[in-house]
């Protein structure tokens, strides 16, 4: 699932964004706070629409500053580990013009087991997901 929006600040603002995981609160869904942060590696803080906190583990596999970063996601021996097999998620960075940035965003996920038929249920949520952090950055970098 990829989705892709120009959003009005220079790229080097939308990639100190972006880049740093002690922000993420600031722009993505759901995250209430980041912990853990070493190197190349950190802990989500995710609180579920019913108020229940759930933590997520994250690794970065891919840093090409200021232009691309990855992550995956640390499914084993986690909450998630019963639901998926992979999680990995992609922004991508690209100058659209004066203090203009486009921003794509890219989810892939893989469904662990019987939860391979709900599928089209996780493209609906992750488009959704994408949307609500692509919303965050434009509000983080100053977008009205």
């Amino acid at each position: 699932m990829k989705r892709k929006r120009t959003v009005a600040a220079a790229p080097d603002a939308v990639w100190d964004l972006v880049s740093d995981p002690y922000h993420l609160p600031r722009w993505w869904p759901q995250v209430q706070r980041v912990e853990e942060v070493t190197g190349d590696a950190w802990t989500k803080v995710l609180r579920t629409p019913r108020g229940k906190t759930v933590r997520a583990d994250y690794t970065r596999v891919e840093w090409q500053p200021p232009r691309r970063i990855v992550w995956r996601q640390e499914v084993e021996e986690s909450p998630f580990e019963a639901i998926l097999d992979e999680a990995v998620t992609t922004i991508a960075l690209e100058d659209a013009g004066e203090a203009e940035t486009q921003v794509e965003l890219s989810a892939t996920q893989e469904l662990h087991g019987r939860y391979r038929f709900g599928g089209f249920m996780l493209r609906r949520a992750t488009k959704r997901q994408l949307d609500e952090a692509l919303d965050g950055i434009e509000q983080a970098v100053g977008e009205p």
